[in-house]
């Protein structure tokens, strides 16, 4: 954005500091405005006829600027949760349930999305209804932190679970 003396325009509409149109000035009225009012003047519209102008503190425009863009971008951010993606087994121990357990609690307080997957191999095949209890059981150690966005389901030889983190009020 062009400010002050770098406007080369001989006429501009100007707006004032609280919003209010001063009506159309040669460029040197329109600086002299804005140096008496202690402020800048910003160029905000080059292709209008005549160019329209804005008094305003120009600093304070560009911190409040870089301040939006930068709450959009942290918005933007949590839009664009990682899925992560946890593989337990059948048979499980008590002390590696326990440890995939505080490590996904931990993705989920980042905002990140879990994905469970149990494979089978052999004849477990025939026990899917146990993998299917360590996922739910996972899953309801898990109810402070995660809500279920899929019940499990089994994908050929794979069982598959979704966790997404809950909403804090």
């Amino acid at each position: 954005m062009l400010i002050n003396e770098e406007i080369k325009a001989k006429e501009v509409l100007v707006i004032g500091p609280t919003g209010e149109q001063v009506g159309v000035r040669t460029i040197q009225d329109a600086l002299t405005l804005s140096s008496y009012a202690g402020l800048d003047l910003v160029l905000i519209n080059p292709n209008g006829t005549p160019p329209v102008c804005k008094v305003m503190d120009y600093n304070k425009f560009r911190y409040e600027k870089a301040k939006k863009e930068k709450e959009q971008l942290k918005k933007q951010r949590a839009n664009m949760a990682e899925l992560k993606e946890f593989r337990l087994s059948p048979v499980i121990d008590v002390g590696d349930f326990e440890t995939k357990l505080r490590n996904v609690i931990k993705y989920l307080q980042k905002g990140d999305k879990i994905k469970l997957s149990i494979r089978f191999k052999g004849r477990q095949m025939a026990h899917t209804d146990l993998g299917r209890d360590v996922l739910i059981r996972f899953a309801s150690r898990l109810s402070d932190y995660a809500e279920i966005e899929q019940q499990p389901k089994l994908d050929g030889r794979v069982m598959i679970m979704l966790l997404t983190p809950k909403k804090e009020k």
